[in-house]
């Protein structure tokens, strides 16, 4: 018997950013074929009774096979970084490609293809990191990375040998805006941090809790605020990533209202622990350092209020996987200071399942908001065209979660290459029971059913920024500025 479709997903309630109800899902050449209240027939039928069918996440921002500027080496491959995002619901990652100061973009690129094309079992993309904007860069390398479809980049504001300083991210800001492309920022004022730190270092305060005081809320806040203004001087999209504090989201919601074209995200570890996790005994606090720092209660309240709200356009890990060891956290030493413990929490496949049982269970957000934060609204402002929906013609990369599933958080639970995770002991409910990549299984009933190297490199379209209205300078106005055109 010939069937017209590869695989048929019945009985479940399918899930989009903009509604819920209930029908089947055909998928055929790694595309949804149609949706529909019942169909028959089909190679390989799946039965979703009970549970919810979404749009696969697309977890777009994460440390994968990274080097950081002072040289240690994120602890996840791409083998084991896709398969961890995988058993956490996503079917698309995309990781960052950095520049360190002297390589052009194209070896950087080549260096992170051989690391992906290999190993990865989801499809991917990536950011570029720049760090070095030479005249070369900004004219012809960072065009060519464009026309492969890598269409957003990520620039610093904050540690030295990243930092591009003003002027570099207004030459890196106008060249994206050129060409379609977005920028990301992390946005931190690296002389009030450094500032403290030298403060802090005098007072012999350097362990682990430490870190917490010695990036201010008022750093990130004066950063995403300046970040902004040199995007709104040459109207360039822009796109701050791991907002912690009460102001910067302030800051993000009152641009957004103004229509300036703006996009934000926050993390899982700035809703779900505090900077008291930091002040644990011995070097346990270390675990938990990440950059910006850990808040307080008071500020992981207003942050769940503006995931709710609309000012966060997703929600993503910053999984930045550091071992708890000399080959990790602390490659300078079991006793270092803070500042040389290496910074950042993993969390690829915890961030779903912890946004889904303290997000939807609790009220805090719909479902249609969890899959806008989760995966939608990353596919259209990264230029994923082909992902983050359930509509025929997209890839069938598509999630079922069993709504009910209760499972306590353990380390070996998140298959990635890491010792530990800050979310352990954790109880969540909710959690995806099979992921699906193009139509193929990747992550079935707990058991890992895709091939090394399976995913496959999307290159993305521009960047969709949507309706904004963006900002026009009147200093770039030809009467405002004596008939000169010096439109950025």
């Amino acid at each position: 018997m010939t069937h017209q479709f590869d695989t048929v997903i019945h009985g479940g309630t399918l899930v989009t950013a903009g509604e819920t109800f209930k029908g089947d899902i055909a998928i055929s050449d790694g595309k949804i074929a149609c949706i529909a209240e019942r169909i028959e027939g089909a190679e390989r039928r799946i039965d979703a009774t009970g549970r919810l069918v979404m749009p696969g996440g697309i977890e777009a921002h994460c440390h994968i096979a990274q080097e950081s500027s002072s040289g240690v080496m994120s602890a996840d491959d791409y083998y084991t970084g896709s398969v961890s995002a995988a058993f956490g619901g996503n079917s698309c990652f995309v990781p960052f490609a950095a520049q360190h100061r002297g390589q052009t973009i194209a070896s950087v690129i080549e260096t992170y293809d051989g690391r992906a094309a290999p190993n990865s079992v989801i499809d991917y993309s990536y950011h570029l990191i720049v760090s070095d904007p030479t005249p070369s860069v900004l004219a012809d390398e960072l065009p060519r990375a464009f026309a492969k479809g890598i269409t957003s980049f990520k620039v610093f504001m904050t540690y030295d040998l990243m930092n591009v300083g003003d002027a570099g991210l207004l030459d890196i800001l106008t060249v994206a805006k050129a060409h379609g492309a977005l920028t990301m920022v992390h946005a931190e004022n690296n002389d009030m941090v450094k500032w403290m730190n030298a403060r802090l270092s005098a007072a012999g305060a350097t362990a682990p809790k430490y870190h917490a005081i010695s990036r201010p809320e008022l750093a990130e806040e004066e950063a995403i605020h300046r970040a902004i203004s040199l995007a709104k001087l040459v109207d360039a999209p822009l796109f701050v990533v791991h907002v912690s504090t009460r102001g910067g989201a302030a800051i993000v919601a009152r641009e957004k209202e103004a229509g300036t074209r703006i996009f934000a995200e926050t993390c899982p570890q700035y809703l779900a622990f505090t900077r008291s996790d930091l002040d644990r005994p011995g070097m346990e606090g270390a675990k938990f350092i990440c950059s910006p720092p850990l808040r307080d209660r008071q500020t992981q309240e207003a942050l769940w209020k503006h995931v709710s709200g609309g000012t966060f356009d997703s929600v993503s890990s910053d999984h930045a996987p550091y071992r708890f060891d000399e080959t990790g956290k602390f490659l300078n030493g079991i006793d270092a200071p803070y500042p040389k413990i290496a910074n950042g929490m993993p969390g690829i496949a915890a961030r779903l399942p912890y946004l889904f049982s303290e997000g939807v269970l609790t009220g805090r957000i719909t479902l249609q908001q969890f899959v806008a934060q989760s995966s939608s609204n990353a596919a259209r402002i990264f230029g994923l065209t082909s992902k983050g929906s359930l509509m025929p013609g997209h890839d069938a990369d598509i999630a079922i979660w069993d709504p009910e599933l209760r499972r306590i958080v353990r380390h070996e639970d998140q298959h990635d290459a890491m010792d530990y995770t800050p979310f352990d002991g954790m109880e969540l409910t909710g959690a995806p029971v099979t992921v699906m990549s193009r139509g193929a299984l990747v992550v079935h009933d707990g058991e890992l059913h895709a091939r090394r190297g399976q995913g496959r490199f999307v290159a993305r379209a521009p960047s969709g920024s949507g309706p904004m209205r963006g900002h026009r300078a009147p200093e770039f106005d030809a009467a405002s500025a004596y008939g000169t055109d010096i439109r950025p």
